[in-house]
């Protein structure tokens, strides 16, 4: 009876052991499996979150690839850059000149000399001395006699202004005295200017000394005759 009792006391034993075994192996195991497992409330990595948010920057003017390249290469010129305009003509001063700029006094050479007729005058040549072509004022010759007062009044039609070329002359007749003007002065010399803003150049009297007592002057002709017909 005592043997049968001590035998199941050590069986009871064994039983227990095992049991307890069994057990702590089973909580070894789930605690491997809880350790393996990620928890429920994991949160993201930071990298993961900005990969996912992050904008990307648009491409700098002169960058290389991208859509930004392209934009800024296209078309080269923008279409609203005004043109180069076209070189103006040279204007001229009255439409008929061709831009010829106006005869200046020292442009030209002077002769005076006595006429055989009509009587009391004298004939004025003015000669285009340069290589250029130059607007010849006919109407503002303005011509005096040095010792007198005041410049020759002017007689005849009025003329045309036109183109002297170099070489070409053109022509003035100078009245000195009226037949019935009583006195007068001797003059053996003339001053001439184109216009009277002008310095005058003095010109000898061919075939002088003349009297003068009250002076008159045609506008420029293109002949001597015409000139000498007033």
């Amino acid at each position: 009876m005592a043997r049968s009792a001590r035998s199941r006391r050590t069986t009871a034993a064994l039983a227990a052991l095992s049991l307890g075994m069994l057990a702590l192996t089973a909580c070894n195991g789930d605690a491997k499996d809880d350790a393996a497992a990620p928890g429920a409330h994991a949160t993201p990595s930071a990298t993961s979150a900005d990969k996912g948010t992050s904008t990307p920057s648009p491409t700098s003017p002169g960058g290389s690839g991208g859509s930004g390249s392209s934009a800024g290469s296209g078309g080269g010129k923008s279409s609203d850059s005004p043109s180069t305009p076209a070189p103006s003509k040279t204007a001229s001063d009255d439409g008929q000149d061709g831009g010829v700029g106006m005869c200046e006094t020292t442009d030209l050479s002077y002769n005076v000399t006595v006429a055989s007729r009509p009587v009391n005058h004298a004939l004025l040549t003015a000669s285009n001395k340069g290589s250029d072509p130059c607007l010849l004022s006919a109407n503002e010759l303005v011509l005096t006699i040095p010792g007198l007062d005041g410049a020759a009044g002017h007689m005849g039609p009025e003329g045309k202004d036109w183109i002297l070329k170099p070489g070409e002359k053109a022509y003035a007749g100078i009245l000195f005295s009226h037949a019935d003007t009583a006195g007068g002065k001797s003059a053996n010399k003339v001053e001439v200017a184109l216009a009277a803003s002008e310095s005058p150049t003095t010109v000898p009297i061919n075939g002088g000394p003349v009297t003068v007592n009250d002076s008159q002057v045609t506008t420029f002709f293109g002949t001597a005759e015409d000139a000498l017909t007033y």
